[in-house]
């Protein structure tokens, strides 16, 4: 049983880079109210998008493969609203300690196995990594350009 791979070790530091550069998206708005903006059909503000970030690596990578014990809301991730930019930040952060926590510990025959919690797609762990950070980076591309979008 090997631990810390290829995939570990890519997956760790690119989880870790996109959530810093996450939050210096929310840091270059430079009114905070404007994290919650919405209209026409932008549907989600960057805050609502990072708070489902955040809960979701928490979720699938912390409480599914950590066992960490995190329990998601993801009905407040889309729903909740104003939530401090300094609070959004911790919930990255913690995802960010999830991630250095979690990944490096999965073996090969983790990867390999099927992904041990509830997904709405049929694959192994180490498929179901590159949905989550494929996902990651779709909704970092919104915040990014929400934040363009609003000039800020």
């Amino acid at each position: 049983m090997r631990t810390f791979t290829l995939m570990t070790h890519a997956l760790t530091f690119l989880f870790q880079r996109d959530i810093d550069r996450v939050i210096d998206e929310l840091n270059q708005y430079a009114h905070e109210a404007d994290i919650w903006k919405i209209g026409g059909d932008i549907k989600n503000s960057a805050g609502n998008l990072a708070l489902h970030l955040a809960g979701n690596l928490q979720h699938f990578i912390g409480a599914d493969l950590g066992k960490t014990g995190y329990v998601r809301d993801r009905e407040f991730e889309f729903a909740g609203k104003d939530v401090k930019r300094e609070e959004l930040i911790v919930q990255l952060q913690k995802a960010k300690q999830v991630i250095k926590d979690v990944l490096p510990k999965l073996s090969d025959e983790v990867l390999k196995a099927p992904f041990p919690g509830k997904i709405p797609i049929e694959a192994t762990t180490e498929g179901f990594l590159l949905h989550l950070y494929n996902h990651f980076g779709y909704h970092h591309g919104q915040i990014n350009y929400h934040r363009r979008l609003l000039g800020s």
